[in-house]
């Protein structure tokens, strides 16, 4: 050692303090040895800090070295104890070493004195160094395990004999279980693991720890477990065998990845991509059928107006009417499932909108399910989209209906109320709708998740999780609050609150008719690339007294207009049409004849919805296909009164 050795020798005799001292010095260790002949002495020495090792007489005045030993063992129990003494007998040297002791000398033998020192801290050493080691491996060890225990992924491992020797908390909690070692022939029965398909239990072959023990390299498998208490996870698995340096087989690994709630996700989006794949189906199909409802109604009206009263073709013609109206609902129901509606907010009286649908409503539910309204007396006025709000029943009607499946009531309400400052709702007069059940209700979590997108409690290929998103968001694009109350059992109760607006605005009503339609002399330009459309619509306006130009594309209008415009006092337009459509022609218009009256009507209109928003007006005006002749006339005179009075 470069240092010299700290020693303690505990000795009373200076004769034999200084005989060792040489020896140690002849035989070549360098030494700072502090002596002390009494057990004070000795404690003292001892806690002052470590040292090499200790020497010590067997037999001193009041104190021997086993109670030395004793001590020392106690303060500094890593260092060496030789006993070196003169009266030690065998029996006696047998109990030191038993008791602890690292060797003895005799003093008559001084001769090894050094050999035993040096062997004593060599084997000190060794011994220093391996507790190093092992408590470095327990530290790493530990953190080790707080790594995997960190981790979401479960981490499972087994020896060469499928003996588990790591099974990290993500697994734990996976299974249910505390970790322990199972065989792996119990693999199957204990941990509940299925094919992807929740159903079929893995055979002990095909389990992946099981596959990878016999040397497969597992990528991306993928299995079911269930929970011992219940439920299911969906895992994709990773593993393989764990190879030595010589390559001997050590073992395997496989990593657990949780992907349950991806695996929802990726059906929530293949659901939603269906959703959107029929929206726009639905949409297609409801602009070719609204122009052919355009067409049938339109003509069915003129009929029953050239007939006078009493003719036996009018019976037959109300019928078709009423038909067309039935058709026209269906194509705005379809509509508004793709969302693909120019939105048109009125004045509304809610009683009225609910006493339209309410037999399509009755038609949704079963014999078993009794439907009451129950309208308030000089209910109060709301502005909203009357298409929405219609939406907006069918969904909650729909969701209470299937909370019933043995029947049960829906009760629909409705009631002025005025909300102070203290509520949730700011404060004002409201237009309240409650819709509530007697079906089977809701816990506190799953109410409030309802208006999440894609949330929904029932099974797969029942729900989208989009009907009451849909609601939450009419209501609140109306300005408007929504809000629910269910328990378990108790059923479920919606109440939303519309902002109710200025007493004496004109109620707009679906079925309002007119006893005189609109007249004009104006001359109207009418596009449409349908010849019965355009026909039907150019005739509409010249039995009323307008004067008529046809033109079957965007193109030739904006010429016509572009060249003779001046003698054109409005245009009628469809909006779907090819190369030139009806929006972009609005657009061009605007640039050639900015205060020029137009009219679009379209039955869809695409992606084009909020850019044709954008357009409307007092000048543009838009109407909704199918639409009857009393409508047209009175859309396209309020465009040419707003005209005339110079309104922009």
């Amino acid at each position: 050692m470069e240092r010299p050795l700290k020693v303690i020798h505990l000795e009373d005799d200076p004769n034999d303090v200084e005989i060792v001292g040489a020896t140690l010095e002849q035989q070549g260790l360098r030494c700072e040895v502090t002596t002390v002949s009494t057990k004070d002495t000795f404690v003292s020495a001892l806690e002052r800090g470590p040292v090499d090792i200790i020497l010590s007489d067997y037999g001193l005045p009041g104190f021997d070295g086993l109670s030395a030993l004793s001590i020392a063992s106690r303060i500094q129990p890593n260092t060496p104890f030789i006993i070196v003494s003169g009266t030690i007998g065998e029996e006696a040297a047998i109990d030191s070493m038993r008791s602890g002791a690292t060797d003895y000398v005799l003093k008559t033998r001084l001769i090894r004195l050094a050999p035993a020192v040096r062997r004593a801290i060599e084997e000190a050493t060794e011994r220093a160094t391996r507790r190093d080691t092992e408590a470095t491996l327990e530290r790493e060890r530990k953190f080790l395990r707080a790594l995997l225990d960190s981790l979401d992924t479960g981490v499972v491992a087994c020896d060469q004999d499928g003996a588990l020797t790591l099974f990290n908390r993500a697994t734990r909690e996976l299974h249910g279980m505390q970790e322990q070692a199972i065989p792996p022939e119990e693999w199957a029965s204990e941990y509940k693991l299925y094919r992807p398909d929740g159903q079929t239990p893995l055979t002990t072959e095909e389990i992946p720890l099981v596959r990878a023990l016999k040397g497969e390299h597992l990528r991306h498998a993928e299995i079911t477990i269930r929970h011992r208490e219940g439920g299911s996870h969906a895992l994709v698995v990773t593993g393989q065998p764990s190879i030595g340096d010589r390559g001997e087989k050590l073992g395997a690994v496989i990593t657990m990845q949780d992907v349950t709630e991806l695996k929802q996700l990726e059906r929530q989006f293949q659901q939603a991509q269906k959703m959107e794949a029929m929206g726009l189906l639905a949409a297609g199909v409801a602009h070719d059928f609204n122009n052919l409802l355009t067409v049938i109604s339109g003509y069915c009206q003129l009929a029953q107006a050239r007939l006078q009263a009493g003719h036996p073709v009018l019976r037959d013609l109300a019928e078709v009417a009423k038909a067309g109206e039935r058709a026209a609902n269906l194509t705005r129901q379809l509509l508004a499932f793709s969302r693909q509606q120019v939105l048109e907010p009125r004045v509304l009286d809610l009683n009225d909108v609910i006493a339209d649908v309410e037999k399509m409503l009755r038609r949704l539910l079963g014999a078993d399910i009794e439907l009451r309204f129950r309208p308030a007396e000089g209910l109060g006025q709301l502005r909203a989209d009357a298409g929405q709000v219609e939406q907006v029943l069918l969904n909650l009607i729909v969701n209470a209906r299937d909370a019933m499946p043995d029947g049960g009531r829906i009760t629909i309400e409705t009631e002025n109320v005025e909300i102070g400052d203290r509520s949730e709702i700011p404060s004002g007069s409201y237009v309240l709708l409650t819709v509530s059940d007697t079906g089977s209700g809701m816990d506190a979590k799953t109410s409030s998740r309802i208006f999440e997108p894609f949330f929904t409690t029932k099974e797969l290929g029942r729900g989208t999780g989009l009907g009451l998103s849909t609601v939450h968001g009419i209501v609140k694009q109306s300005e408007g609050h929504i809000a629910v109350q269910s328990e378990l059992g108790q059923g479920t109760t919606f109440r939303i609150h519309f902002p109710r607006v200025s007493a004496g605005q004109e109620v707009s009503k679906s079925t309002a008719s007119h006893a005189q339609p609109a007249r004009g002399t104006e001359a109207i330009l009418v596009v449409d690339d349908d010849a019965s459309l355009r026909g039907l619509v150019s005739e509409i306006l010249r039995l009323h007294g307008y004067t008529v130009v046809e033109v079957n594309n965007g193109e030739t209008a904006l010429t016509m207009l572009e060249n003779d415009g001046s003698v054109i006092d409005a245009v009628v337009t469809d909006v779907v049409m090819p190369n030139l459509n009806g929006r972009e022609l609005a657009r061009r218009v605007a640039k050639i004849r900015p205060n020029l009256p137009m009219l679009l009507m379209s039955g869809y209109v695409g992606k084009n919805v909020e850019a044709l928003d954008s357009l409307l007006g007092p000048r543009v005006a838009f109407i909704q296909k199918p639409f009857n002749p009393d409508a047209l006339l009175e859309k396209l005179r309020d465009v040419l009164k707003a005209s005339a009075t110079g309104i922009a």
